[in-house]
């Protein structure tokens, strides 16, 4: 069995997550995703509220297998907690995936414990928009032991950075947005008057 492990900052989930989540059904036998604290990123949106605007976002996904579901008890702080979470959950056996973002890929020598953590998962790394694979930093995750793979998936040209400095909602998904409102997240009233304003 083969498990993608994907956390992310989901501040908030877009319709780029939703891309790579659906591509990541197709190639895995189970995916688990949730809601993940930055310790490199400051003032983010409470993680209750993140994670419940990804299990929004993973509801909204049709895909036919029914093989992705938010696992929010797999968050921690330190990635190699979380792969010990879940071979607690599934076992020792499994061949379990942990998919990362490219822009990730020059932090990863940084990593709490990461020649452990590499030698329990491998790297699947999605290719973003934007960021050019540090070839250095790749040959650098190899040598300590690092089993790296490339998604052949071109994500969409959006980021929840760029929702929350520019307020676009076309980069989210519908009930993503409504739950925004009706909690006020963000600048909602920004928000509003952008999606409604005439040219």
């Amino acid at each position: 069995m083969k498990i993608a492990l994907f956390g992310t900052s989901a501040d908030p989930p877009t319709a780029g997550h939703l891309v790579i989540l659906k591509w990541l059904s197709e190639h895995y036998d189970w995916v688990a995703v949730w809601a993940a604290d930055n310790p490199l990123k400051s003032q983010q949106t409470p993680l209750s509220h993140r994670a419940v605007m990804l299990e929004l976002l993973i509801k909204d996904i049709n895909v036919s297998r029914k093989n992705i579901a938010l696992e929010q008890d797999l968050s921690s702080w330190r990635t190699l907690e979380t792969v010990e979470k879940a071979k607690l959950k599934w076992g020792e056996h499994i061949e379990y995936t942990l998919v990362i973002g490219a822009d990730l890929v020059n932090q990863l020598s940084r990593w709490y414990h990461i020649q452990d953590l590499l030698q329990q998962v491998q790297l699947l790394i999605i290719p973003r928009p934007g960021y050019i694979i540090d070839n250095s930093s790749l040959e650098n995750v190899k040598q300590m032991g690092g089993k790296i793979a490339i998604a052949n998936l071109i994500g969409l040209d959006v980021s929840s950075t760029a929702f929350r400095e520019q307020g676009d909602i076309n980069t989210l998904t519908p009930p993503v947005v409504a739950y925004i409102h009706q909690q006020h997240l963000y600048k909602c009233q920004y928000i509003t008057k952008k999606r409604f304003s005439t040219p």
